[in-house]
């Protein structure tokens, strides 16, 4: 019974968020107790609960307020508690080498010159010390008008990583292309609603479901396609000494 319930309700393309924060608390943990790490875009402060053992410094640039200019993805409410730290992601008001860790989450989308903050970061980072960024490799619209890429494939981080004085520990993609196009499907009837003002018929429901299953078969059978498109990828660098 349970095969079959997984049959018709597959959770191919519903993975994004969970596989990315297991990456993070698992990568975060790894971190010696004690080291000072900023969490860099931290919004919400989401995942300072993975940083228990660590000395958490927060820091973001504040302007976002949930609607942003209301078109696009929105999330309508947004809380950034009390940051450590409001800035600019390439002018953080921090001496060079402060920290021993550095994590920017689903930031540099939003970020209009990403290399920028790839400088600012290696000038902060101690010798030895850990970077943490995951980001989408392709994104729709969301947070607009602080929307600025669609987002990164592997190659940014190969380039522009070594460029600014970091070695690539691991480059994890995150899903592939059958996950991201499975959640792209997913979200077909919210998106109807609001561009075509039009609700899924229920044979539409039934096609969409059909398609789900078969990329759920195509995703279990996987061997590369996140070279082509996946969600994004979890990269872990070392700032060389």
């Amino acid at each position: 019974m349970n095969k079959v319930l997984k049959f018709f309700k597959p959770d191919v393309g519903k993975k994004n968020e969970q596989t990315r924060e297991v990456w993070l608390e698992k990568t975060l943990k790894a971190i010696p107790a004690g080291s000072r790490t900023l969490d860099s875009g931290a919004g919400t402060q989401q995942y300072q609960r993975f940083c228990q053992h660590l000395k958490y410094v927060s820091q973001d640039f504040a302007k976002y307020d949930g609607t942003g200019d209301s078109t696009a993805l929105q999330i309508d409410n947004f809380d950034y508690g009390d940051l450590d730290i409001v800035s600019d992601i390439s002018a953080i008001p921090e001496p060079d080498l402060s920290f021993d860790a550095i994590m920017c989450t689903e930031v540099l989308e939003h970020v209009p010159d990403p290399i920028a903050a790839i400088k600012e970061f290696s000038r902060l980072i101690k010798p030895n010390g850990y970077l943490l960024i995951t980001a989408p490799f392709c994104s729709l619209t969301h947070f607009s008008p602080y929307h600025f890429s669609s987002g990164f494939n592997s190659h940014w981080y190969k380039k522009h990583l070594p460029e600014h004085n970091f070695k690539i520990v691991e480059i994890t993609p995150n899903g592939n292309f059958f996950d991201y196009v499975a959640q792209e499907i997913g979200r077909t009837d919210s998106i109807a609603k609001r561009y075509s003002g039009k609700k899924m018929r229920l044979y539409e429901r039934v096609a969409q479901q059909v398609l789900k299953i078969m990329l759920q078969r195509f995703s279990k059978h996987d061997s590369g396609s996140e070279e082509l498109l996946c969600y994004g990828y979890h990269v872990l660098a070392k700032k060389n000494d």
